[in-house]
Formats: C-alpha cells, structure tokens, sequence
C-alpha cells in the first residue's frame, strides 16, 4: 500500500498535551506476540509525523483519547490508526491501547494477528473487567481491544452509559487510546464516540474524498460539539519526487 500523508492542522493551531500520571495496566492472559506492522520507510516517516504532531508536540490541546474516522469508506483509517498506534507506543513507553469500534467492519484484529471473538461488543455487554477482553501484543506497552463477536447486539451501545464506563477504565489504564470508527458517511458512531473521548481525527483520501462529503462530515462533529484535532490526507501523490519536494 503506497501511502504519504499530511496532519492538516484545524485553524493553525499547535496539537500537543500535557504530563499527566497513568497507572499501568495490570496483567492479563490475553497476550498475542504479533510481529510489527510493516511499512515502508517513507510510511514510517510520515507516520511519526502524524504522531509527533498529534500526541507528542507541546501545547494546549489534550490529545489522550481520540477517534480517528475516515469521510468515507475506504480512506486508510484502520490502516493508519493502527499503524500511528504502534509508533506512539514505541516512542512514549507507556501504556497505548487500539480499540477497534467499527462494529459494521472490524479489521484492526487482522493487522495484529489475533482473534475477534472477544472485544469491545463483548465487554459492553458484560460487568467484568475490561482487562477480559484486551489483547496484550507482546511489545513496546501495546494492547489491543478488538471489535469483537457481539457487533450486532452491541451496535447501539456505542453512546451508552456503559460505553462511558468503559472508557472511564481505558483512561485509567493507558496513557493514550486510539479508536479506530467507521466513516462518517455511513454512520453517526464516530460523533456518537467523539462526545466521549478527547477529540476525533478525520481521515480523507487524496484525490477521492468528495468536498461536499467532507464539509458535511465537519459540519456535523462540530454541531455536536466534537473537537476536530485535525485531517489526515492518505495517499497523497506528488507531481515531482517526494525527495525533491521536501527540499522545496
């Protein structure tokens, strides 16, 4: 999958947090030890980008829980977010969880090498500990909270109460949390999540996402009251090489 993109930044703002204390998670007997994702140089360096610029650039944004969404079904979200997951985890050395929210069409799970038959659907419909239903991947303080196999009795509690309490114990535990929702254009899942957590990153698809799409899909969060950290241009492709363009 050839891909560059860009964090285009909502109203010039610097995204950044600030330190705060997490507890570390406590052990648990789900643990996969699934290889690294690959990527090619090039995806690797504009990866850390989206981090650096996200999560790990002084500011006064609080980025710790947040939501990416693509405009549209097929932009690269669950690719990116999973990818932006596993390079801030091995950056920060603390505790990154990946939850895999798309009840419609969960792949997160394949990425890493791991089931779905026990994840998020599952715990919100349960009262035991979520650390039941997280996935341990072996490396660099990453875990996984996959959709699971209840997605379609559990497609409703994405607003719940219980959702919030879920994510109340995610907070606890992580340091970061990075959500992986469907897109905007079929569902209001990700404005239903982003009231929840910290803020929502929109993923677009160069040369594909349409405006209007993407003006509704803003339009929409911010008439919720959803922060908009920023958007994420994947596949981006350049006139000239990429190596020239950047001394540009």
């Amino acid at each position: 999958m050839s891909m560059n993109f860009e964090l285009l930044q909502k109203l010039g703002k610097h995204l950044g947090i600030c330190e705060v204390e997490i507890s570390s998670f406590p052990p648990t007997p789900l643990e996969s030890q699934a290889p690294p994702l690959e990527m090619q140089k090039g995806q690797r360096d504009a990866v850390m980008n989206l981090v650096q610029q996200l999560f790990l650039m002084p500011g006064l944004d609080e980025a710790r829980t947040v939501v990416l969404a693509g405009t549209e079904p097929g932009n690269g979200c669950s690719w990116i977010c999973s990818r932006a997951a596993e390079t801030l985890a091995s950056q920060v050395g603390r505790p990154v969880c990946i939850v895999d929210a798309n009840f419609r069409s969960p792949g997160i799970h394949e990425y890493f090498g791991v089931n779905n038959h026990h994840g998020l659907s599952d715990a919100l419909q349960a009262t035991d500990s979520l650390r039941n239903y997280v996935f341990a991947l072996g490396r660099q303080k990453l875990s996984l909270l996959s959709c699971g196999g209840s997605t379609t009795r559990a497609v409703g509690l994405l607003g719940s109460d219980r959702m919030r309490a879920r994510l109340a114990e995610m907070r606890e535990y992580f340091s970061y949390v990075l959500i992986d929702a469907p897109a905007l254009s079929l569902t209001n899942d990700s404005i239903v999540l982003g009231r929840a957590v910290d803020g929502v990153v929109l993923v677009l698809k160069a040369n594909s996402s349409r405006r209007e799409v993407v003006r509704k899909a803003v339009h929409n969060l911010e008439g919720a009251g959803v922060r908009i950290f920023g958007a994420v241009l994947n596949q981006r492709t350049y006139p000239i090489p990429q190596a020239i363009y950047n001394k540009l």
